[in-house]
């Protein structure tokens, strides 16, 4: 049993997209899984589906009930050489959706269960097939919406970023243990690592685990997205800023104030981050009761949002409700803020002295896109770290690789300070083995039931 599930069932799942395709693909595992495909697939030759070798693929016939309902393929892997590190058959059969449920039910028939969401996947990382950081990169792999976002889940489903994890948390280990032979014979002469070398190896794990906690700006922009928002009065062109970054007509835009009344949320790239996007309505006094509503809206995505766009109309004199706006970007918002003159494209009425506090002026114009590639790469600067070769360089991409690092982070900072301090090992050996703890929560060696349902749990049935 793990989590509630029996581990020894043989499971099976569709795990190609629902739907009519040119061919679909069951997947079945577990001890058992060959004998139960072999009651419902018919080889020509009349051999048996449990003598065929491991790593075969053979054609033959799909039975429902002992009767003939598709004609396909089925791949043999044998323990452990298989994703699961079980038996394992997949079928593949013609793509109709009646066909595919027709195969799963004969598969069911024949013993197995449905498989759980995830739990293939789950499986292979039981088996120790697969470190926890390869099990998420498969979902960001799935999930991946740029070709960053791809290099990125790539890189760790090779292992680059636990293979990392691996050797800093083996340097720990054997520090640990010199700490300890230190520890219990203080008197005698058994340890290699003096309390000064033992500081120089912290020092050196410290500056590679910082190292990893700043890709992390990057690794979660690229992977996760960045929710962004794009505020201003009324008609400064905020809907045309968002038709203009998705490349085709989605809001509204008009000459009338207050054309948009409630929030437009759309996803869209803008150089090289992924970034969820909100349009609001202008940010104005009203007596409209509606508009008043879509004001208070935009104020709470003002809160949420880690990016905001400010966009002011650059053709006109800065009006009351600019200053307002700005005072209010400018509490607690202004390193958040990119200003986004638009109109540039006609006399400037602006000077631009009076954004001279925020990090990012952007002179742009809706009507021509003028300023799109400024507006692109001041998104960069802020999120994609230029050295990183994100193909190759061990990267974190989620919250809980990066609270996992931070904890280990603050471990290894006690442990430098004990021993800089004289503390003594003994204490310093404590928070080591925490720092341990942490990286193998990082990668699964030392991570819970819980945390491993939890991720496991968002993967589609069938992987």
């Amino acid at each position: 049993m793990y989590g509630g599930v029996d581990m020894n069932d043989v499971i099976a799942a569709i795990s190609t997209p629902y739907g009519r395709g040119g061919i679909a693909v069951l997947r079945i595992s577990g001890d058992g899984a060959i004998e139960c495909a072999d009651k419902m697939f018919r080889l020509p030759s009349g051999r048996r589906l449990c003598d065929v070798a491991g790593g075969s693929v053979v054609y033959g016939e799909i039975l429902h009930s002992g009767e003939r309902i598709d004609d396909g393929c089925a791949a043999v892997f044998r323990a452990p050489r298989s994703f699961t590190g079980e038996d394992t058959v997949e079928i593949s059969c013609h793509g109709g959706v009646l066909i595919t449920q027709k195969v799963l039910e004969s598969i069911l028939a024949c013993g197995a269960r449905p498989a759980l969401g995830g739990e293939f996947s789950k499986r292979a990382f039981i088996s120790g097939k697969m470190s926890l950081t390869e099990a998420e990169s498969i979902m960001d792999i799935i999930d991946a919406e740029s070709d960053d976002a791809l290099k990125v889940a790539a890189a760790a489903q090779e292992g680059i970023l636990s293979k990392k994890i691996d050797a800093l948390h083996d340097r720990l280990v054997a520090l640990l243990s010199q700490v300890y032979v230190y520890i219990d014979y203080p008197d005698e002469d058994l340890t290699d690592v003096t309390s000064d070398e033992a500081a120089d190896i912290l020092r050196s794990v410290l500056s590679e685990t910082n190292g990893l906690l700043a890709t992390y700006s990057t690794g979660r922009a690229v992977s996760k997205g960045i929710s962004a928002v794009i505020c201003g009065r009324p008609n400064t062109g905020k809907s045309s800023l968002l038709n203009r970054i998705l490349g085709r007509e989605r809001a509204i835009v008009t000459d009338v104030a207050g054309t948009t009344r409630d929030t437009i949320e759309e996803n869209a790239m803008l150089g090289r981050v992924p970034l969820h996007l909100v349009d609001t309505a202008g940010l104005h006094e009203t007596g409209d009761t509606v508009e008043a509503l879509g004001v208070e809206r935009s104020r709470q995505s003002l809160e949420d949002a880690e990016l905001i766009f400010a966009v002011f109309d650059a053709s006109k004199p800065l009006t009351a409700e600019d200053g307002e706006v700005l005072a209010m970007l400018r509490v607690e918002k202004r390193e958040r803020t990119v200003i986004v003159l638009n109109k540039t494209d006609v006399d400037m009425k602006f000077a631009e002295a009076d954004f001279e506090d925020f990090p990012d002026v952007i002179k742009f114009s809706c009507r021509t896109g003028e300023g799109m590639d400024a507006l692109a790469e001041a998104v960069n600067k802020r999120y994609i770290d230029g050295r990183l070769d994100l193909r190759h360089d061990a990267v974190i991409s989620n919250a809980r690789q990066y609270a996992a690092l931070k904890r280990a982070q603050e471990a290894l900072e006690n442990a430098l300070c004990c021993l800089q301090n004289g503390t003594g090992p003994d204490v310093a050996g404590l928070d080591i083995e925490d720092a341990i703890g942490a990286l193998g929560q990082l990668d699964g060696r030392s991570v819970g039931e819980e945390i491993v349902h939890g991720i496991f749990s968002r993967f589609c049935v069938g992987k």
